[in-house]
């Protein structure tokens, strides 16, 4: 039976890494998607080095009925915290009338602490959640939980929901130092 499955962690904690293993694993016959990669449009790419060619996800795209012209045997739909709740109802869709297996991959809050409004969804209506076993760390050694946006080393709690940026942006932090503002 398909299932929507949604992989979460931290940054750096190697979800386009995984989402780019689940594709490989698969025989690269599915269709990747990605909304705002921070390589760049139609780009899924990993810290590590790796990347791939990927449909990016616009405000107004369709994803039930893009799946469906497509006739893709599975779904990988990485940085999926940017899509619209209405998107995520559409990947369930795709679970629920096409028999198709969907895996999203994103983080579930913003710099805030607050959930972005695709993760929202996701946590709503996956039929698994499952948080990556390779842990990003924060500076004392305990698992990173939140990611901090840092202006100059120094946490920042103003500012547009989405910002994208890598390690030069955001800290990954444990719950206590997040909470402590201490990056």
């Amino acid at each position: 039976m398909a299932e929507l499955k949604y992989f979460t962690g931290s940054m750096n904690s190697g979800k386009s890494t995984m989402a780019l293993q689940e594709h490989h694993s698969r025989g690269g016959e599915g269709v990747l998607y990605t909304k705002q990669d921070r390589a760049g449009a139609g780009i899924i790419s990993s810290r590590l080095g790796l990347e791939s060619p990927a449909i990016e996800v616009g405000d107004h795209l369709d994803l039930y009925d893009d799946v469906a012209d497509r006739k893709a045997p599975y779904v990988i739909c990485d940085e999926a915290q940017f899509l619209s709740y209405k998107q995520v109802g559409q990947l369930a869709g795709v679970v629920d009338g096409m028999g198709i297996d969907v895996y999203c991959y994103g983080i579930l809050t913003d710099f805030q602490g607050q959930l972005f409004p695709g993760s929202k969804r996701l946590v709503e209506l996956a039929d698994k959640i499952e948080v990556l076993p390779v842990s990003a760390r924060c500076w004392c050694g305990g698992r990173a939980t939140h990611n901090a946006r840092v202006v100059d080393g120094v946490m920042v709690y103003e500012g547009a929901q989405v910002h994208i940026g890598g390690n030069e942006s955001y800290a990954t932090l444990c719950r206590h130092h997040f909470m402590a503002g201490v990056a």
